[in-house]
């Protein structure tokens, strides 16, 4: 994601997010999640949602870009923070939770299926995953970035091998049922 690689590729990310967050999806994590419970962040951008998050569980956050990371630093010295590709998920800490918010719609199938399988990997036992995604079964590019959208379907299949879904919902962010949400449970073996 070159886009995330630059000071202006942040910038004009963090305006255009302005105003949205994941205080509802947090929302609908909480009844499956005790507090303080330990929680990764895949794909943290300017750090909102790892911010509500911290509110309720012991947070580490994590983005590919150093950008993100170094902004987030300044404001923030004592964040546990991790430089962290989504795909490859490259630590050897266990996590009770990992949560994204429409970070894994930039992976394709493939990489998404890799995602999963190191999330597994990357999870204490019976961990539970969120992550949210736009609504469908298309690919856009939009500013040179491409978006993949999931629908219900493809969501049971990616996450049949190693997780238990718990709920999945479609919800609103800019229009009706333009998104869903998953909350999954690593099964045993995984």
């Amino acid at each position: 994601m070159e886009f995330y690689k630059t000071d202006k590729g942040v910038a004009d990310y963090i305006k255009m997010a302005d105003g949205y967050d994941g205080k509802e999806l947090i929302a609908e994590l909480r009844p499956h999640l005790i507090s303080g419970a330990t929680v990764l962040e895949l794909g943290m951008g300017p750090g909102k949602d790892l911010d509500l998050l911290a509110e309720h569980y012991t947070v580490t956050g994590s983005d590919f870009s150093n950008i993100f990371l170094d902004r987030y630093r300044a404001d923030n010295p004592d964040a546990d923070l991790l430089q962290l590709d989504a795909i490859t998920i490259e630590t050897d800490r266990r996590f009770d939770a990992i949560y994204s918010n429409k970070v894994l719609h930039h992976l394709s199938d493939a990489e998404l299926a890799q995602s999963v399988d190191r999330q597994a990997n990357a999870l204490s036992d019976g961990g539970l995953v969120l992550h949210s995604f736009w609504y469908g079964a298309r690919v856009e590019e939009i500013a040179g970035m491409t978006f993949y959208y999931r629908d219900e379907k493809f969501l049971r299949n990616l996450f049949a091998d190693r997780f238990q879904i718990v709920s999945m919902t479609k919800y609103a962010e800019m229009e009706q049922d333009d998104s869903v949400s998953v909350i999954a449970r690593a099964t045993k073996g995984a």
